[in-house]
């Protein structure tokens, strides 16, 4: 266990910086006019334009830019936004999005996960019933119909007929959250209904639940104690990687209803050339991507003692 730990952060972090690397090389192709205004290009010369471009270091070699950006990293300086919030340090400008984000992640994930699993639960519990036919016409509605279209009705529905507002106000967080919430849980609630109810209907046909019936046992006990228990394995590999994806808000969402969180950020700081912002938001998303891959994989060895991170050979 230690071993494989110590394997992956070593992997996880050259993954990390691998991105990192390419994210920052790609923007140093762009013209260097997207670094100013329109306003900027207009009324500075050529001259005065090359002196701000040299002070930013931005006519160096790109390998030597490189270099200088690996030093900030090694010393926790990510810099400051040029565009966004001018002259603010870029971890105070991610810290005030940030919570947003991270309150409305939780919350709809929260939501998600119990009323995924539950229903699932009901589902293969009610295999080819009424409930089974209408959780996976939900199921089915969700995926097939285009974000937009589902966000609009929520948003029609909500706004209109309960009188929810339908954009967010930091003055009224609670009313205001409740439809960007829903937007959120829609689709990982289909998603987690979905995997309850397949890997459930796999552990049912297997010969240990056979004969677990065949001894008496009520088909509720063998649903929670056996059937459950075993579904929720694989499940579990994927809990910590969607609990840090949802800190990081959810663009489409975010936009639609006008969130001021990190969702938005993101583009934001790409569309107005805000360098330093872009290269840290891209890397705070592929830490969270890549460590909450490696929880998963802990998690499910503490679920199921039986699985094993490191075969004989010291393969996976």
């Amino acid at each position: 266990m230690v071993k494989y730990t110590i394997k992956r952060l070593l992997q996880s972090c050259i993954t990390v910086l691998i991105v990192v690397t390419i994210v920052f090389l790609l923007l140093r192709l762009l013209p260097t006019d997207y670094y100013f205004t329109e306003e900027e290009l207009m009324k500075l010369a050529p001259e005065q334009l090359n002196e701000q471009l040299e002070a930013a270091g931005l006519l160096d070699p790109p390998l030597v830019q490189l270099g200088r950006y690996y030093s900030q990293l090694a010393h926790f300086n990510l810099g400051t936004s040029r565009r966004i919030q001018t002259g603010v340090p870029v971890t105070q400008v991610i810290g005030g999005k940030f919570a947003i984000s991270m309150r409305l992640g939780w919350i709809s994930l929260a939501i998600s996960v119990v009323a995924g699993m539950a229903y699932g639960v009901v589902q293969t519990m009610n295999k080819g019933r009424f409930w089974d036919h209408i959780g996976t016409a939900y199921t089915v509605f969700v995926r097939a119909v285009p974000s937009l279209v589902s966000y609009s009705l929520i948003l029609i529905l909500g706004s209109r007929y309960l009188g929810l507002p339908s954009m967010y106000s930091t003055r009224n967080v609670f009313l205001s959250s409740i439809l960007p919430v829903v937007c959120l849980s829609m689709g990982s609630i289909a998603g987690y209904m979905l995997w309850t109810r397949r890997y459930m209907v796999d552990e049912l046909n297997k010969d240990y639940i056979r004969l677990a019936k065949l001894k008496g046992m009520s088909t509720r006990s063998v649903m929670f104690k056996h059937v459950f228990k075993n579904a929720f394995v694989p499940l579990a590999q994927y809990l910590p990687q969607s609990i840090l994806l949802v800190t990081g808000g959810s663009l489409l969402v975010e936009r639609f209803f006008s969130v001021p969180g990190l969702g938005a950020l993101l583009t934001d700081s790409i569309s107005r050339y805000d360098l330093n912002l872009v290269q840290t938001l891209v890397m705070m998303y592929a830490s969270m991507g890549i460590v909450g891959l490696f929880l998963g994989d802990v998690l499910m060895t503490l679920i199921d003692p039986r699985i094993r991170l490191l075969g004989r050979e010291g393969t996976r």
